[in-house]
């Protein structure tokens, strides 16, 4: 049985408690067996981490102490799938540079606030997008700075209302998305401001549950061919 760990907390804005039940019952479907903490302890153990297939993360703000950054930076990077949505993931732990490096991304901006705008598929042969077709969402828009080697799924159009950055060219802004780091799995969507996107946009579900589950299977992939960490971890010591 595969295992994942949830934690939610930090602004409660993002509804981090009704998206971390919601994930959790996503999971419990797909046979897995789903810890929920509402907190940030829970990464302090690097062992129990890395006994696990998945960690969901759905806290907006926030700051890492000690060793849990690292503790996740391993455990990610032995294997461990890391999955979140909007600011649960990436505007989380905002003075944290090596958190950002890990999931891809960091929210900048929602111009506009609460909008409607089109969610745009980018690749129909990833598994996680696979029979999606474009669609709206009426939510935050979110405009974000991105790690160049994320692997994008969907955009979204910027300029869509008018802010200071309307002077620039428009931009297809990446909104859901894959990276690997180390031998793990990452997988961010920025659709979730609130827990009632997935229901007025399955497709933002679906997205979602296949993303969680593609991370978890990162795991296996590596017990499978032997893959180790040594390649990593003399570097990361240099931090």
């Amino acid at each position: 049985m595969k295992r994942a760990l949830i934690f939610w907390g930090g602004w409660d804005g993002h509804e981090p408690q009704l998206t971390s039940k919601r994930f959790a019952g996503l999971l419990t479907q797909e046979g897995f067996e789903v810890r929920l903490e509402d907190n940030l302890k829970c990464l302090e153990d690097l062992n129990a981490l890395m006994e696990l297939d998945l960690i969901v993360a759905c806290w907006t703000g926030g700051k890492l102490e000690g060793e849990q950054n690292r503790n996740v930076a391993k455990a990610v990077g032995a294997g461990v799938g890391l999955a979140g949505c909007h600011g649960g993931m990436c505007d989380a732990f905002r003075q944290d540079t090596e958190w950002q490096f890990m999931t891809g991304g960091q929210w900048v901006s929602h111009p506009g606030g609460e909008v409607e705008y089109m969610v745009n598929i980018s690749s129909s042969s990833n598994p996680i997008t696979a029979g999606l077709s474009d669609f709206p969402v009426k939510s935050e828009q979110y405009y974000l700075h991105v790690d160049p080697s994320i692997e994008v799924l969907a955009t979204t159009r910027f300029p869509l209302v008018s802010y200071y950055h309307i002077s620039n060219k428009p931009v297809d802004m990446p909104q859901v998305w894959t990276k690997m780091w180390g031998n793990g799995r990452v997988f961010y969507t920025a659709l979730g401001h609130h827990d009632d996107v997935f229901d007025k946009s399955p497709n933002a579900q679906i997205m979602m549950k296949r993303g969680m589950l593609w991370a978890a299977e990162g795991k296996a992939y590596v017990k499978e061919h032997g893959l180790t960490t040594a390649r990593f971890e003399n570097n990361a010591k240099m931090y």
